[in-house]
């Protein structure tokens, strides 16, 4: 999102903030289908992961990337939010929808 690199950083991080809701994993359906969305751990701050994508911080994603605090979700974990119609967080920073469970520590 190069359009976010001249925006200061707390006003995108207010943005990004303002952008962020609940949404159930029954809507995300087609976006999961379409391989765009991205789990990120209970254990990050989702906002904070959102930024470092608006802002294109490659070294920290990849760092997330690897140790395994964010990644595609896996088709066990669609299925059991699937199946239980779980509400997660969500914030979408194109072309990616972020999102988050909060009520386990993944």
């Amino acid at each position: 999102m190069n359009e976010n690199f001249d925006v200061e950083p707390d006003v995108l991080k207010a943005k990004i903030t303002a952008e962020t809701a609940l949404i159930s994993w029954l809507e995300l359906q087609k976006f999961y289908a379409a391989g765009d969305v991205l789990q990120v751990s209970a254990a990050l701050d989702l906002i904070d992961v959102a930024f470092g994508f608006a802002t294109d911080a490659k070294p920290q994603v990849a760092a997330w990337l690897t140790q395994g605090q964010l990644g595609r979700v896996e088709s066990d974990q669609a299925q059991v939010w699937y199946q239980q119609q779980t509400t997660l967080w969500a914030v979408v920073i194109s072309p990616w929808v972020l999102v988050q469970d909060k009520t386990t520590f993944s």
